[in-house]
């Protein structure tokens, strides 16, 4: 039996993601995934959002995807919100389909040397004190074989085998709408743009090689099955009186408001991350980023655990931390499909919500929190800092001039010192929590939030979030280096 310390179901952005971040920290990881190769059926995903950009900013490979990708200064909640004044480098949304980012994210796993069993299938496990055996099937042969992990990580869609394995609850709300979906070719120029009749809003735009991409709201309550392009024919037909002649589908699909989220993100030895942990309709582009960042955040919590450094107690900061975030989403997304609906009621709270958002406070608010640039986790009480995401400030340290994202590239923790250090003994941590002494002149800016007091020193987690601020005493700093690095080394 092969043995891996991590074996991940799902090669999608959040399985790739978190098997880099993984190899990162030096961490035996393989993805198991159905596809033969990394083509995508269909569109996905269209879009990054800001916190996400930065994250991949913090592991040193933002640039591969903004050389391929276009800027927007906007994020979408209910009407278009303008970012472009909050304090980030990255104040925009970055328009990249699906098969592109994970194309990229792919290409930075197999430079990490991650091992990808494609065309398997895991169908089932059985985990114990010490690990995991995870069957898997091969697709291409139908022979199946076991490999054997000290943690499984479900990556692996709305419909999780991982997640119906470990007995986890998927609670949540059945659809109430539904929608086409299709890239296609068609003879007679469509209609770009959107259009909004008595079923809802519409949408066409220009997709690959001059095809149309379609967003069609459906009458018919929430079909089942799959679409045919019968089916987009006729639904052109009711919104704009033709088809436009559309033939030679690349894709055609459908999607639906369902919205769950698992009662749990861990059972023992076996955790969920993205759609296998959480669904929900697209509005707002939010769950390719939902997925990204829910595996930056447990990445290197689940290494620290497996090479010894942090006890399993650790892993509960990842219910603890993400499950809440995944529950806004959840929430808002639902808002938004209330504020589809094409009732005269309804369009009346739109005008009024379209009023209040142009206003300068909920502006800020609503796009922080679809930009995850709001995102605070609760580390107790103190500085505005203390479980928000660090600033990529320009810093100037013993080496010169850098930025304060360049010091995660490596998936490491960092103690920053402003000025002097601390009056604090790194020593027992020193192999695992590096320290920089640098100087900063500028002020302290978060989104939403505004201007901070400068921060004499700042323990920074690989997720770029600040776990301790410290005024130069160096009080509460063990306690931190423990809750989240370990315990002293002898």
């Amino acid at each position: 039996m092969t043995e891996h310390a991590v074996v991940i179901a799902g090669g999608g952005p959040t399985g790739l993601m978190l098997a880099g971040e993984l190899a990162l920290a030096g961490v035996d990881v393989a993805i198991v995934e159905r596809r033969a190769s990394q083509a995508l059926d269909g569109s996905r995903g269209g879009g990054m959002h800001a916190r996400t950009i930065e994250v991949l900013d913090q592991r040193g490979i933002a640039g591969r995807f903004l050389a391929e990708g276009k800027p927007h200064n906007v994020v979408h909640f209910h009407i278009p919100l303008d970012l472009s004044d909050f304090p980030t480098r990255h104040n925009y949304t970055l328009a990249l389909w699906q098969n592109h980012i994970e194309r990229i994210l792919a290409g930075w796993v197999a430079e990490l040397g991650v091992q990808t069993y494609r065309a398997h299938d895991v169908t089932g496990f059985v985990q114990d004190d010490d690990g995991v055996d995870v069957a898997i099937l091969d697709g291409t042969s139908s022979d199946g074989s076991s490999l054997r992990a000290r943690y499984l990580v479900g990556c692996d869609g709305s419909r999780s085998i991982v997640r119906k394995t470990a007995g986890i609850e998927f609670p949540g709300s059945e659809p109430t709408m539904s929608w086409l979906i299709a890239e296609v070719e068609w003879t007679e120029e469509p209609e770009w743009g959107f259009r909004n009749d008595d079923a809802g809003t519409h949408g066409i735009g220009k997709g690959d090689a001059g095809r149309a991409r379609m967003v069609l709201t459906e009458r018919d309550g929430v079909p089942k099955g799959e679409p045919t392009l019968r089916d987009i024919s006729e639904a052109l037909i009711g919104v704009y009186g033709t088809d436009f002649g559309i033939h030679s589908p690349s894709w055609i699909s459908r999607f639906n408001d369902t919205t769950r989220q698992a009662a749990t993100y861990r059972a023992g030895r076996v955790l969920l991350a993205g759609d296998a942990a959480h669904i929900h309709p697209p509005l707002g582009g939010q769950g390719l980023n939902l997925g990204v960042q829910d595996a930056v955040n447990l990445g290197w919590k689940l290494a620290e655990v497996v090479k010894h450094e942090a006890p399993q107690s650790l892993l509960d900061t990842y219910q603890a931390e993400r499950h809440p975030i995944g529950a806004r989403v959840l929430r808002n997304t639902m808002a938004q499909v209330a504020l589809r609906r094409p009732d005269e009621r309804t369009k009346a709270l739109g005008e009024y919500l379209s009023e209040l958002f142009r206003m300068d406070e909920p502006r800020k608010r609503w796009a922080g929190e679809m930009s995850a640039l709001d995102i605070r986790y609760d580390f107790g009480e103190g500085h505005p800092l203390l479980g928000r995401r660090m600033p990529d400030l320009d810093i100037v340290a013993d080496e010169g001039p850098l930025r304060v994202y360049s010091l995660l590239h490596r998936a490491r923790p960092v103690l920053i010192h402003f000025g002097e250090r601390c009056r604090f003994d790194m020593t027992p941590w020193t192999d695992r929590v590096p320290s920089i002494v640098a100087h900063y002149e500028g002020a302290w800016e978060l989104p939403v939030l505004g201007t901070v007091a400068a921060p004499r020193a700042v323990l920074v987690r690989p997720d770029g979030h600040v776990a301790w601020v410290g005024d130069g005493t160096g009080d509460g700093l063990a306690d931190a280096l423990t809750t989240w690095f370990g315990p002293p080394a002898p």
